[in-house]
């Protein structure tokens, strides 16, 4: 695990760390851990309340929930959902939704 040498007075921290995570291949687990913290921040205490797992595989992003009841309302707004986070990652992480 050896990276390149630079001359770190050039570089910013973010610079450092970005080069550090494209070295090893990181940013697929970040990405996921980001996913679940965009989810939970910005879906609110009342749905995370009804989240028991959320998993990002590919381009999608699997929830599932404990209320029926609130599974088929949100259906209705998946690409309304998918905008918003997305939005709120920075980049089109998401493509798909699947509510289960």
């Amino acid at each position: 695990m050896k990276m390149k040498k630079r001359n770190s007075e050039n570089q910013s921290l973010s610079e450092v760390l970005k080069e550090f995570v494209d070295h090893n291949k990181l940013q697929g687990g970040l990405d996921k851990v980001s996913v679940k913290d965009v989810w939970y921040r910005e879906m609110g205490p009342a749905i995370e309340k009804y989240t028991t797992a959320i998993k990002l595989q590919n381009e999608t992003l699997f929830v599932q929930l404990s209320s029926s009841v609130l599974r088929e309302e949100l259906s209705y707004g998946k690409e309304k959902i998918i905008n918003m986070l997305n939005r709120e990652l920075g980049k089109d992480l998401i493509k798909k939704l699947v509510l289960r």
